[in-house]
Protein backbone atom coordinates (compact mmCIF):
# COMPACT_ATOMS: atom_id res chain seq x y z
CA UNK A 1 0.00 0.00 0.00
CA UNK A 2 1.57 3.38 -0.88
CA UNK A 3 1.43 6.48 1.66
CA UNK A 4 -0.49 9.46 0.53
CA UNK A 5 1.07 12.37 0.32
CA UNK A 6 0.38 13.84 2.88
CA UNK A 7 2.03 11.27 4.99
CA UNK A 8 4.93 11.58 3.61
CA UNK A 9 4.95 14.53 4.34
CA UNK A 10 4.83 14.05 7.58
CA UNK A 11 6.78 11.40 7.82
CA UNK A 12 9.84 13.32 5.77
CA UNK A 13 9.46 16.31 8.49
CA UNK A 14 9.93 13.86 11.47
CA UNK A 15 13.36 13.45 9.27
CA UNK A 16 12.74 10.16 7.05
CA UNK A 17 14.97 10.73 4.32
CA UNK A 18 13.14 7.45 2.55
CA UNK A 19 9.30 9.74 2.67
CA UNK A 20 11.23 12.26 1.13
CA UNK A 21 12.55 9.89 -1.85
CA UNK A 22 9.43 9.18 -2.07
CA UNK A 23 7.74 12.32 -2.67
CA UNK A 24 10.70 13.77 -5.41
CA UNK A 25 10.15 10.64 -6.89
CA UNK A 26 6.17 11.30 -7.84
CA UNK A 27 7.09 14.94 -8.41
CA UNK A 28 10.47 15.45 -10.11
CA UNK A 29 9.50 15.22 -13.71
CA UNK A 30 6.93 17.85 -13.50
CA UNK A 31 9.61 20.10 -12.05
CA UNK A 32 12.42 19.43 -14.37
CA UNK A 33 9.94 19.93 -17.50
CA UNK A 34 8.95 23.11 -15.50
CA UNK A 35 12.37 24.18 -15.15
CA UNK A 36 13.56 22.58 -18.54
CA UNK A 37 10.70 25.06 -20.71
CA UNK A 38 11.48 28.37 -18.23
CA UNK A 39 15.46 28.26 -18.92
CA UNK A 40 15.61 25.81 -21.93
CA UNK A 41 18.65 24.08 -21.02
CA UNK A 42 18.55 20.29 -20.43
CA UNK A 43 21.56 20.13 -18.45
CA UNK A 44 21.31 23.25 -16.56
CA UNK A 45 16.94 22.31 -15.87
CA UNK A 46 18.75 19.51 -13.84
CA UNK A 47 21.25 20.80 -12.00
CA UNK A 48 18.42 23.57 -11.03
CA UNK A 49 15.57 20.69 -10.24
CA UNK A 50 18.08 18.83 -7.45
CA UNK A 51 18.85 22.30 -6.07
CA UNK A 52 14.83 22.71 -5.88
CA UNK A 53 14.56 19.74 -4.12
CA UNK A 54 17.47 20.07 -1.98
CA UNK A 55 16.00 23.51 -1.24
CA UNK A 56 12.47 21.75 -0.28
CA UNK A 57 13.82 19.64 1.88
CA UNK A 58 15.74 21.95 3.79
CA UNK A 59 12.58 23.98 4.29
CA UNK A 60 10.10 20.90 4.46
CA UNK A 61 9.22 22.30 8.13
CA UNK A 62 8.24 25.92 6.49
CA UNK A 63 5.01 24.22 4.11
CA UNK A 64 1.84 24.28 5.11
CA UNK A 65 -0.58 21.76 4.65
CA UNK A 66 -2.90 24.70 2.96
CA UNK A 67 -0.55 24.76 0.06
CA UNK A 68 -0.67 21.96 -2.37
CA UNK A 69 2.79 20.78 -2.42
CA UNK A 70 2.85 20.46 -5.83
CA UNK A 71 2.37 24.21 -5.65
CA UNK A 72 4.74 24.59 -2.98
CA UNK A 73 7.27 22.79 -5.19
CA UNK A 74 7.11 24.78 -8.42
CA UNK A 75 6.91 28.01 -6.45
CA UNK A 76 10.52 26.63 -5.17
CA UNK A 77 11.77 25.81 -8.61
CA UNK A 78 10.51 29.19 -10.95
CA UNK A 79 12.77 31.02 -7.72
CA UNK A 80 15.34 29.03 -8.08
CA UNK A 81 15.57 29.15 -11.73
CA UNK A 82 15.27 33.02 -11.82
CA UNK A 83 18.25 33.30 -9.03
CA UNK A 84 20.48 31.07 -11.88
CA UNK A 85 19.43 32.75 -14.58
CA UNK A 86 20.03 36.12 -12.80
CA UNK A 87 23.28 34.97 -11.88
CA UNK A 88 23.97 34.39 -15.68
CA UNK A 89 22.20 37.59 -16.73
CA UNK A 90 19.92 36.09 -18.83
CA UNK A 91 15.95 35.86 -19.51
CA UNK A 92 14.04 32.65 -19.87
CA UNK A 93 13.14 31.24 -23.17
CA UNK A 94 9.96 28.27 -23.33
CA UNK A 95 10.61 25.26 -24.96
CA UNK A 96 7.40 24.07 -26.23
CA UNK A 97 8.20 21.07 -27.67
CA UNK A 98 6.94 18.96 -25.41
CA UNK A 99 3.12 20.67 -25.51
CA UNK A 100 0.64 18.78 -26.74
CA UNK A 101 0.80 18.43 -30.57
CA UNK A 102 -0.52 21.19 -32.81
CA UNK A 103 -1.74 18.22 -35.74
CA UNK A 104 -2.73 14.68 -35.50
CA UNK A 105 0.53 12.60 -36.10
CA UNK A 106 -1.75 10.96 -38.95
CA UNK A 107 -2.07 14.41 -40.84
CA UNK A 108 -0.44 14.70 -44.06
CA UNK A 109 3.16 16.03 -45.03
CA UNK A 110 1.51 19.52 -45.49
CA UNK A 111 -0.37 19.68 -42.62
CA UNK A 112 2.72 18.45 -40.37
CA UNK A 113 5.01 20.74 -41.90
CA UNK A 114 2.21 23.52 -41.03
CA UNK A 115 1.74 22.23 -37.73
CA UNK A 116 5.92 22.15 -36.71
CA UNK A 117 6.17 26.08 -38.55
CA UNK A 118 3.07 27.24 -36.16
CA UNK A 119 4.66 25.36 -33.19
CA UNK A 120 8.29 27.39 -33.97
CA UNK A 121 6.59 30.01 -34.16
CA UNK A 122 4.46 29.95 -30.88
CA UNK A 123 7.82 29.20 -29.86
CA UNK A 124 9.50 32.50 -31.26
CA UNK A 125 6.67 34.48 -29.85
CA UNK A 126 6.66 33.09 -26.64
CA UNK A 127 10.41 33.82 -26.27
CA UNK A 128 9.96 37.62 -26.79
CA UNK A 129 7.00 37.59 -23.87
CA UNK A 130 8.27 39.79 -21.18
CA UNK A 131 9.22 37.44 -18.02
CA UNK A 132 6.39 38.16 -15.88
CA UNK A 133 3.73 36.91 -19.27
CA UNK A 134 5.69 34.04 -20.36
CA UNK A 135 5.83 32.41 -16.96
CA UNK A 136 2.60 33.23 -16.15
CA UNK A 137 1.43 31.67 -19.15
CA UNK A 138 3.31 28.42 -18.65
CA UNK A 139 2.43 27.72 -15.32
CA UNK A 140 -1.46 28.15 -16.46
CA UNK A 141 -1.60 26.78 -19.50
CA UNK A 142 1.08 24.44 -19.44
CA UNK A 143 1.48 23.06 -15.62
CA UNK A 144 -2.52 23.80 -15.43
CA UNK A 145 -2.65 25.71 -11.95
CA UNK A 146 -5.57 27.36 -10.75
CA UNK A 147 -5.61 31.32 -9.88
CA UNK A 148 -5.30 30.98 -6.41
CA UNK A 149 -2.31 28.58 -6.56
CA UNK A 150 -1.06 31.33 -9.56
CA UNK A 151 -1.39 33.46 -6.99
CA UNK A 152 0.58 31.63 -4.31
CA UNK A 153 3.46 31.26 -6.82
CA UNK A 154 3.98 34.16 -8.11
CA UNK A 155 3.28 36.13 -4.62
CA UNK A 156 0.89 38.51 -6.62
CA UNK A 157 -2.75 39.27 -5.14
CA UNK A 158 -5.57 36.90 -6.94
CA UNK A 159 -6.56 40.17 -9.00
CA UNK A 160 -3.24 40.79 -10.61
CA UNK A 161 -3.07 37.06 -11.49
CA UNK A 162 -6.32 37.54 -14.08
CA UNK A 163 -5.37 41.05 -14.98
CA UNK A 164 -1.95 39.66 -15.73
CA UNK A 165 -2.90 36.52 -17.39
CA UNK A 166 -5.04 38.35 -19.80
CA UNK A 167 -2.39 40.75 -20.69
CA UNK A 168 -0.29 38.01 -21.43
CA UNK A 169 -2.95 35.61 -23.60
CA UNK A 170 -3.46 39.11 -25.40
CA UNK A 171 0.25 39.75 -25.83
CA UNK A 172 0.74 36.06 -27.72
CA UNK A 173 -2.44 37.09 -29.41
CA UNK A 174 -1.82 40.05 -30.83
CA UNK A 175 1.65 39.08 -31.63
CA UNK A 176 0.45 35.74 -33.42
CA UNK A 177 -1.66 37.80 -35.23
CA UNK A 178 0.58 39.88 -36.57
CA UNK A 179 3.21 37.20 -37.22
CA UNK A 180 0.34 36.36 -39.35
CA UNK A 181 -0.75 38.80 -41.34
CA UNK A 182 -3.64 39.76 -38.82
CA UNK A 183 -4.96 35.82 -39.62
CA UNK A 184 -5.84 33.76 -36.32
CA UNK A 185 -5.19 30.01 -38.09
CA UNK A 186 -3.23 29.38 -41.60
Amino acid sequence: MHDSEEQLIQQAQAGNRHAFGSLMQRNQARVFQFVRRLCAGGDEALDITQDTFLKAYLALDKWRPEARFQTWLLQIARNTTLDVLRQQRRQPCAALEDCAPLVSPVASPEQQLAGAQRLALLERLLARLPLEHREILLLREIEGLTYAELATTLDIQPGTVKSRLARAREAMLSSYRHANGGQLDD
